[in-house]
């Protein structure tokens, strides 16, 4: 049976963005970007039977940060498996998941044929391969983030809402997206308002709306139950995201829409010197995208979801960027559709030379930006430099008494490969838009909440240095170095009743 073009376009599509995936892994500890670490334990923990727990936290307290769909799937490796196998195992998994979210986004964007009916069938396909494997997803895929299986549940649940015919799949895809990333929310919204523009029968938005209601309500039932676990001082990085929203509430807001599209222009006009002309084809193709995204939003779920999902990217008081490596594939192929779209509209010359010539220019600059990531590694180069920093600082930490409590840096990095409990050093909160760090002696209660017995100084030039000078100024007598590398590094003991 042959095979029809858009089955032939996400099949040529998943293998190419498969390939260059696994040609890009690396072995970089598991932790280096804080996040993946903090999954690992979490699924170390699920596999020993310890429950959905931080099991890098003295007492263990239930997670109520992260959805546990992601961690649950990487239960199995890191109960069978070493800890640098399982990473290695869950980085060929993150790729597999890369891999099958562009394939089915490409199979679509074919099928639908937005681009227009005489546009070349291959052109989906390699627009979106093009973003799939654009360096900031290469990394995102490379170290235990959920964003590729957020793709991939995304991808579904818009498929099957565009089909029209499977509603339950777009639901359960939905559910599964808000129990691996919260802001899954945003989809389940936009596929709703999709139906109901449509005027679809109510059982239909019945099938989409109950299965994530259901994930809903279980996850913030346990993140309800088991939130007060969490210590106020971590309320950030432990606790659940309303702590967020609610020390900054919507000063985000100023700051977040103008940064919204940086992530974007930098990927295509990051190599043009010149400030002025930056920024006006920034504006310019930040105009074709909402374009885009209004076209988009007419015949497919993508386009409100998107919406939705950047109203939330707004209020978030962080940056946008890695939000939009999820879904970087969407994004290029909704600008790509209001460009040929503007390009059939404008049949003058005169009109489509600057369509050409703002399609030249991003292109050019996109595979230049691609060239200089793949020349340098650029996908794995800080994650390999924070491995190296830490397999230096490691053998001296498995060398302190089980019952240690460290204060460090990615904290659940140093517990997956010393089994030392670990708690973060760096403590911050937001009063606003402002960024507050602790008082000595708030930083100094919290270490005695924590019963921590060292203190592990991973780099002097990181903030937890600053915080650390505080403390050590104001308590001279509370820490005593007993290690030292170089740059400045150190090990410190807790005086206790000091």
């Amino acid at each position: 049976m042959a095979l029809t073009s858009e089955v032939r376009a996400g099949f040529v599509t998943a293998a190419a963005t498969l390939a260059v995936g696994l040609l890009t892994l690396n072995q970089a500890l598991v932790g280096v970007f804080y996040d993946d670490g903090l999954y690992a334990g979490l699924a170390t923990a699920l596999a020993s039977g310890h429950g959905y727990v931080h099991p890098n936290l003295p007492g263990l307290p239930g997670a109520v940060h992260y959805p546990p769909f992601y961690p649950a799937l990487l239960t199995p490796f890191f109960g069978l498996l070493s800890v640098k196998s399982a990473a290695i195992a869950g980085k060929v998994l993150n790729a597999l998941l890369n891999a099958g979210a562009a394939g089915l986004i490409a199979w679509h964007a074919t099928k639908t044929e937005l681009l227009g009916a005489t546009v070349s069938r291959w052109v989906p396909g390699a627009i979106v391969s093009a973003a799939a494997v654009a360096i900031p997803v290469l990394a995102t895929q490379g170290v235990l983030f959920a964003e590729p299986l957020f793709s991939v549940l995304l991808a579904v649940a818009v498929i099957a809402t565009d089909g029209g015919t499977r509603p339950w799949l777009a639901g359960a895809a939905g559910a599964l997206a808000l129990l691996t990333r919260s802001i899954a929310i945003a989809v389940i919204a936009g596929i709703v308002c999709f139906l109901l523009l449509r005027r679809a029968p109510r059982r239909v938005i019945i099938a989409v709306v109950l299965p994530g209601l259901i994930a809903a309500l279980a996850w913030g039932l346990w993140v309800t139950t088991h939130a007060r676990q969490i210590d106020p001082a971590l309320a950030l990085g432990y606790g659940t995201y309303f702590a967020h929203v609610s020390q900054a509430g919507l000063s985000a807001v100023a700051a977040n829409v103008p940064d919204m599209s940086r992530p974007l222009e930098a990927l295509a006009f990051g190599w043009i010197p010149v400030r002025g002309l930056y920024g006006i084809l920034a504006t310019v193709s930040l105009g074709v995208g909402l374009y885009g995204l209004w076209l988009v939003a007419r015949r497919s779920a993508i386009g409100l979801s998107l919406v939705f999902y950047f109203i939330i990217l707004a209020i978030w008081p962080h940056p946008p960027d890695r939000f939009l490596w999820a879904v970087l594939p969407w994004l290029a192929w909704i600008w790509a559709v209001a460009m040929f779209e503007l390009w059939r509209r404008w049949p003058n010359p005169r009109v489509r030379v600057p369509i050409a010539v703002l399609a030249a220019l991003a292109v050019g600059g996109y595979l230049h930006y691609e060239y200089r990531g793949f020349s340098g590694r650029g996908w794995d180069a800080q994650a390999r430099a924070i491995s190296a920093n830490f397999a230096e600082l490691l053998p001296v930490v498995q060398n302190l008494p089980d019952s240690a409590v460290v204060a460090t840096d990615d904290e659940a990095l140093v517990w997956l490969y010393s089994r030392r409990r670990a708690v973060p050093l760096y403590l911050e909160s937001y009063h606003g838009r402002e960024l507050i760090r602790p008082t000595p002696a708030e930083h100094r209660a919290y270490l005695e909440r924590m019963g921590v017995t060292h203190v592990l100084l991973a780099s002097a030039t990181s903030p937890s240095a600053i915080e650390l000078r505080g403390v050590i100024g104001a308590y001279p007598s509370l820490l005593t170095a007993i290690y030292r590398w170089p740059d400045g590094r150190w090990l410190f003991a807790v005086n206790r009743g000091q």
